[in-house]
């Protein structure tokens, strides 16, 4: 492909890169990410991935956008409340960008879909708000054998890890299955404040892109904290679990299946999930 000059300047601070250049925007021009939430990490993903110019971004929402999201989704605006998020995000993305294909999904990500769904993307970034969505995603992602990005924020903690399936520990290495009912807060209950849902969406498209273009060094193997309160980030090794479900020497998950939906992803020893 070659660009036109028009896009050598929307581009020129990449092409600028020696790391990225015009063999590197080529490569983000034909990537294809696949983006599960179209809310507050979502957004900030999806603004940058389509600024940085990947040739289609996928959106995974079956929510319509509701007033108290405006807080930290900055993808949707006063009037798109009650609209469809995946529709009021393709609308702004086209307008940042207009050379991005956006496939809108509107619905829900399950165990029956799941699969399908991720098939034709080259990496997937984490948005969801729930524990069980979370380990859906990362299975479906080891299955399907797809780079993921995973992202988490509540109150004033958020998270980043990068999951290259078969090479670095995945989400179950980690977290081995959801939490009980009752024993996470609710988002209504807990709170986030909303900025915290730009520094991690950033982090995880700036993940998604290094992946896409080969450079750099991942967050595999490591759990990426930020404190907002304290503006601080701490890294948490992590490794892959020989005896993981469904990434070690002999899973034993080898299908997907949908866990009871549960509140927000919350863990004492930092970030969780509010999108």
């Amino acid at each position: 492909m070659e660009f036109t000059d028009e896009q050598v300047t929307r581009y020129s601070r990449h092409i600028l890169l020696p790391e990225v250049g015009g063999k590197g925007q080529k490569k983000i021009a034909k990537a294809k990410i696949l983006i599960v939430g179209a809310g507050g990490l979502g957004s900030p993903a999806a603004f940058y991935l389509a600024a940085a110019g990947v040739g289609t971004i996928g959106l995974i929402d079956s929510d319509a956008v509701d007033l108290s999201n405006l807080q930290r989704q900055i993808i949707h605006y006063t009037p798109d409340v009650g609209r469809s998020k995946v529709l009021s995000a393709k609308e702004k993305i086209q307008a940042l960008n207009p050379d991005v294909q956006v496939v809108m999904h509107e619905e829900r990500f399950v165990a029956d879909n799941a699969l399908k769904l991720i098939a034709g993307y080259d990496v997937v970034i984490d948005g969801v708000d729930n524990f069980p969505a979370k380990f859906l995603i990362n299975d479906a992602c080891v299955l399907g054998n797809k780079p993921l990005v995973h992202g988490g924020i509540l109150r004033f903690d958020g998270r980043v890890t990068t999951i290259l399936p078969k090479k670095s520990a995945c989400y179950r290495c980690v977290f081995k299955q959801p939490p009980p009912a009752g024993l996470v807060a609710s988002c209504q209950e807990a709170g986030v404040i909303g900025a915290l849902a730009g520094v991690i969406g950033t982090l995880q498209a700036t993940e998604a892109l290094k992946i896409v273009l080969g450079i750099g060094k991942p967050l595999t193997d490591r759990l990426l904290d930020y404190d907002a309160k304290k503006a601080a980030f701490r890294e948490i090794k992590t490794k892959r679990n020989p005896n993981c479900p469904v990434c070690g020497e002999h899973p034993t998950i080898t299908t997907l299946i949908d866990y009871e939906q549960e509140a927000c992803e919350l863990r004492p020893s930092g970030a969780a999930a509010v999108r």
